[in-house]
């Protein structure tokens, strides 16, 4: 198991490595100027920006420095905010996308096993045919128009029963966090309960199952004990990159929200060509896939013993 960890994680660095060399030479490849956001006013003042910034260098010897000074966790300085560097925009705003993130990614993962399950027991019937209307109209409609909906439908809702049941924009309160959590999540909890659903059919038919109805075995110990824990094996495969995408890919919802979280200054170094902001961010969520990825591999493994036997296995 230990020798399948440390391959994962030289994986994951050399993954990670490639990354950040794709996104240098991309953004140096990108046509424009990011001096030329207006402090460029005189050659000599350009002149200075370029060698605060390490511009004047070869390309190759800025490759060199940019992957120096990230292995070091140091992602430079921005291009376009005063003196600010890209690890205290981190510091400072990932936090925010971390817990909007997390919560969606808890309501996902707990309705789409819910949802995928009560499809599965009433397959073709009322309830599964309901909750599938909804699936589709998770996974079809945008996040952001979602959001746009939700924002919509309660500003109507307060406005005829004069209260505010919900905030419909900011941050600082757990009111603020229930409409972006749910715009968020839905497109991840619809794909998790089409995975569940298939998934407990699957399994439904399975030799052990069939057994275990022979036994004796009362149908909620076979759901709690047989079908559920199998089942639910897929779900956990896709919930690490679901996990980083959701927590660092609510950009529009963070917009929409005016939630000051880590994904406006994504979109503004886009906008403005800021490169140090969008390489370290940039690099910043690959780790973060990365590592999550790896996390749900142990807990594969913790799950499901089978795993462990045959990585215990293959290690020898």
């Amino acid at each position: 198991m230990i020798r399948y960890l440390l391959k994962q994680v030289t994986s994951g660095l050399i993954t990670v490595y490639f990354i950040a060399t794709a996104t240098f030479f991309a953004m140096h490849a990108v046509p424009g100027d990011p001096l030329m956001g207006g402090k460029a006013t005189t050659p000599e003042i350009r002149a200075n920006l370029q060698r605060k910034y390490g511009l004047d260098r070869p390309v190759l010897e800025q490759y060199t420095t940019f992957l120096s000074n990230m292995a070091r966790g140091d992602f430079g300085i921005s291009f376009t905010q005063h003196n600010r560097s890209v690890n205290d925009i981190i510091r400072e705003h990932f936090p925010i996308s971390a817990v909007l993130g997390l919560l969606a990614i808890a309501v996902a993962a707990t309705g789409g096993v819910m949802l995928g399950s009560i499809t599965a027991i009433f397959r073709n019937r009322l309830p599964d045919r309901a909750i599938m209307v909804l699936v589709i109209f998770g996974v079809s409609v945008p996040s952001f128009v979602v959001a746009a909906l939700m924002q919509l439908g309660i500003t109507e809702l307060n406005r005829l029963t004069g209260l505010s049941i919900l905030p419909v924009g900011g941050w600082g309160e757990a009111g603020h966090l229930v409409l972006p959590a749910l715009a968020l999540g839905l497109s991840t909890l619809a794909f998790l309960t089409r995975l569940m659903r298939s998934s407990m059919l699957e399994v439904t038919g399975a030799d052990y199952i069939r057994t275990a109805r022979a036994k004796g075995v009362s149908p909620t110990g076979i759901f709690f004990g047989h079908q559920l824990r199998n089942a639910v094996l897929p779900v956990i495969t896709v919930l690490g990159p679901a996990i980083a995408a959701i927590t660092t890919g609510g950009f529009v919802v963070e917009q929409v929200f005016a939630i000051p979280g880590l994904g406006r200054y994504f979109v503004q170094a886009v906008h403005q060509l800021d490169y140090t902001v969008i390489m370290g961010l940039t690099v910043f969520y690959g780790a973060y896939l990365v590592f999550m990825v790896i996390l749900v591999d142990i807990a594969y493994g913790l799950i499901d013993p089978r795993i462990r036997v045959g990585k215990a296995g293959g290690s020898r």
